[in-house]
């Protein structure tokens, strides 16, 4: 009988309740402060298997945060907030350039169609000749589309919709890669308060090179000194630095030595190439302005003047040859968008200058510790230039001045 109230659960489990009550009840006896009603409900949670949670005593002073702790969440949540911000950013530049290339292919479309139908109806005048009510309303129809049309090319000449698209693509581009750069300063470790800086004048500098409003703000389609597009916020002046050989962080003498080579093939060949294209691309541009509105006035004209007596045979040739040249010109400007090919050069440019600033500036730091890491930046460079780390070193050994050829190769091999 002793064997088995010993091993029964039953007896077991009463003997441990009956040991748990009694001490419940020698506490209680010992310490008249605690709760009667607090040990019946321990009771009660403990049989039903359910954890005791003690209550927090309202006099007891809670200790604040730390402070550092407090201004890394700040600076997270700020962080956050912009990256919000640039990420709608992106989005607004996307939805915009899709609509003014829509602007630009609708409108190449109703000017070509204005176009044509006035030089046929110009030509079924010079052909049927007289004079009649018919052949007026034909006359007057012919001009008035061709001066429509040269009011509509008036204003495409102005704001360029191919080259407004492809700035819109490139800010959604370089705002979406201003959100990944966010995004992995976040994940590598705790950002500061210099990289919220930092962060804002990035997206500051990104609106200023990219604006989306048409009025006030549009940037000058045919500007009369053509430079690299600038995105990014000027570096402040770095302090000239004393040549030293540097063995920390990835750097040494001959890394600095070939960057600064690198530098300067960037300069001479690349960012100097690409503002020559853009010149051209420019100069072909403006003249192509120029001629399609010209030529649609002139159609104008010598529509209107079809019929009269001292003029007849040569105003025929006006209204129905210039007219159909119009179209030409017009084809090639938008249809070909020498705007958005302007805008390629002149931000490839941009490209090569912020490369080389970018090298410049993290030459400029004086301690080896405070820069990027040597064998990742070089990494990076060769990368962003599409060339391989044995090409990379063979171009700043080519670019030296003890081994410069006549013909020298360029920095990028991208595009």
């Amino acid at each position: 009988m002793a064997i088995l109230k010993a091993s029964s659960p039953f007896f077991s489990g009463c003997s441990s309740s009956a040991s748990f009550r009694k001490t419940r009840v020698s506490a209680l006896i010992s310490n008249p402060n605690v709760s009667v009603s607090k040990i019946l409900n321990d009771e009660f949670h403990r049989r039903k298997g359910l954890k005791t949670f003690e209550a927090t005593n309202p006099l007891v002073e809670i200790k604040p945060a730390n402070k550092e702790e407090i201004f890394n969440s700040m600076v997270l949540r700020k962080m956050y907030a912009i990256m919000d911000i640039v990420a709608d950013r992106a989005e607004m530049h996307k939805n915009i350039g899709a609509q003014r290339d829509n602007w630009n292919w609708l409108l190449l479309n109703s000017v070509n169609g204005m176009t044509v139908t006035a030089s046929i109806m110009a030509g079924i005048v010079a052909v049927g000749g007289g004079g009649g009510a018919s052949f007026l309303a034909l006359k007057l129809s012919s001009s008035l589309l061709y001066m429509a049309a040269t009011g509509v090319l008036v204003v495409m000449n102005k704001i360029q919709p191919s080259q407004l698209a492809e700035e819109q693509r490139n800010a959604s581009r370089l705002f979406k890669k201003l959100h990944e750069e966010m995004k992995t300063n976040i994940a590598l470790g705790n950002p500061d308060s210099d990289d919220v800086k930092d962060a804002m004048e990035k997206v500051l500098a990104l609106d200023k090179a990219y604006p989306l409003p048409l009025l006030g703000t549009m940037l000058d389609k045919f500007p009369s000194l053509v430079k690299p597009a600038v995105w990014w916020p000027e570096e402040k002046a770095q302090q000239e630095k004393l040549v030293r050989k540097v063995e920390r962080n990835g750097w040494d003498e001959d890394l600095e030595e070939e960057m600064k080579e690198i530098v300067g093939v960037l300069k001479r060949k690349d960012t100097e190439e690409y503002i020559r294209l853009s010149k051209i691309v420019l100069k072909i541009n403006k003249t192509l302005a120029i001629c399609g509105p010209l030529l649609t006035g002139i159609a104008a004209l010598g529509s209107a003047l079809m019929g009269s007596s001292f003029c007849g045979s040569l105003a025929a040739i006006l209204g129905v040859v210039f007219g159909a040249m119009a179209i030409v010109v017009n084809n090639l400007e938008h249809g070909g968008q020498i705007g958005m090919v302007f805008e390629m050069y002149r931000s490839s440019a941009g490209f090569f200058r912020l490369m080389g600033e970018t090298i410049e500036s993290t030459l400029g730091e004086t301690e080896a510790d405070e820069r990027e890491n040597g064998e990742l930046f070089e990494v990076k460079v060769a990368l962003q230039l599409g060339r391989s780390l044995s090409e990379l070193r063979d171009l700043a050994d080519a670019s030296h001045p003890a081994h410069s050829s006549t013909h020298e190769e360029f920095a990028s091999k991208l595009f």
